[in-house]
């Protein structure tokens, strides 16, 4: 079976983000702007746990609340659904970060996945302390992967690196999930593929057009071959989902209303600074120019004029979205990382549009969410209310 069947017949994973810097309905504006307060993010979270959602994503950085506390308060108040957190090598030590993953492995109920993040902006990373290089950051990042997998394994380690030097390093108390929690990775540059295909279980890309994204997962099948070794394949998006595709494109342009060459030329300073290739591809496909941002079919750049990371969107009504998304999924892509703005709202909306019309991967230690009866809006009174027995529906009255 090859890996593009894989991720066709297995279904896939759709995992949903916790918007720790700030959530709202328009890029660039306060105007409609919420707080990530935990009364906030938890609405988030137990929305995308109740409606399926397989994880979310948790963001790092300096604008961010920090997400492993984030994930500790949003544990308690879900049941299944996963959270993707982030390690930053160099921030923190291997052997504190395997503990931390354990313990909250162990006390979700083995709900933790763990997203490696490097690091793309000098600046903030000098503000916390890390001034390694580009290339001596993925060193260092392999070094910290090393150390951390044998701990996780169960294994004492010992090990002396350029970075990083541990003597009996071990748990006392192993993770839920064997080995370990899943890896994810997103790297574009040389060194961050070494890294991925050597440790890495997940690798992330962006979200170019479906020509950029399978010349990466080749390359990536490739490094991964020559360790012995096989990769799964997701992809980080924004989604813009309305049941005519006139009124998602409406939604995207009101999306950025407020975003005028100011606030795009200040942003693009920023992302310049940064020494991460993958920024530089997500700055490429728009040129800071928004008179021609769809650049694939359904696929649009218009998030990346201002936003940082993740810059692309795929608009469109329910069945264009799906038809990318199994463009995607035909590449061997079997995970999607979905994000919209506001994102209580259209978590909703991915879910009743979306996830219908896709085949979901079944995970029968944690089965998904079910409705617990008919729902719907109807009659007279617009409202429809289940029988005391629950045999039937009767109108509401009132």
């Amino acid at each position: 079976m090859t890996d593009t069947q894989t991720a066709a017949d297995d279904g896939v994973d759709l995992l949903w983000f916790l918007p720790t810097h700030g959530d709202g309905r328009h890029l660039a504006s306060s105007i409609g702007a919420r707080a990530s307060t935990m009364e906030y993010l938890g609405q988030i979270a137990r929305a995308a746990d109740n409606l399926g959602y397989y994880g979310m994503l948790i963001p790092t950085g300096r604008s961010c609340e920090d997400s492993w506390i984030v994930a500790s308060t949003m544990v308690p108040q879900t049941k299944r659904v996963r959270f993707l957190v982030a390690v930053r090598p160099g921030l923190t030590e291997p052997a504190f970060a395997a503990r931390a993953t354990a313990t909250l492995d162990r006390f979700s109920n083995g709900r933790v996945l763990v997203n490696v993040v490097a690091g793309g902006d000098p600046v903030e990373l000098r503000a916390d302390g890390v001034w390694l290089d580009h290339g001596e950051r993925y060193s260092a990042v392999s070094e910290f992967l090393t150390v951390w997998r044998g701990m996780m394994r169960g294994g004492t380690v010992n090990f002396t690196g350029k970075h990083y030097r541990v003597e009996g390093a071990n748990l006392s108390y192993p993770p839920v999930q064997a080995p370990y929690p899943p890896l994810y990775f997103g790297g574009s540059s040389d060194a961050g593929h070494a890294v991925a295909a050597e440790h890495i279980d997940v690798y992330l890309t962006w979200g170019e057009a479906p020509a950029d994204v399978a010349a990466k997962i080749a390359i990536m099948r490739e490094l991964a071959a020559q360790q012995g070794r096989t990769l799964r394949f997701g992809i980080r998006l924004h989604i813009i989902v309305r049941e005519k595709s006139a009124d998602a494109w409406a939604a995207a342009e009101d999306l950025i209303r407020y975003v005028d060459d100011d606030a795009i030329a200040a942003a693009q300073k920023v992302f310049a600074r940064f020494d991460s290739v993958g920024q530089a591809r997500m700055a490429r496909l728009h040129g800071g120019r928004r008179d021609n941002l769809e650049i694939a079919p359904n696929l649009w750049a218009g998030v990346g004029l201002t936003r940082g990371g993740a810059g692309t969107a795929l608009v469109g009504d329910p069945d264009q979205v799906v038809a990318r998304m199994q463009e995607y999924m035909a590449l061997g892509i079997d995970r999607f990382v979905l994000s919209g703005y506001p994102h209580l709202e259209e978590c909703y909306r991915v879910a009743e549009l979306v996830m219908p019309r896709l085949k979901l991967r079944q995970h029968p230690d944690m089965p998904l969410a079910r409705a617990a009866g008919p729902s719907g809006n109807a009659g007279p009174f617009g409202e429809l209310a289940a029988d005391s027995n629950g045999s039937g529906m009767r109108r509401a009255a009132g």
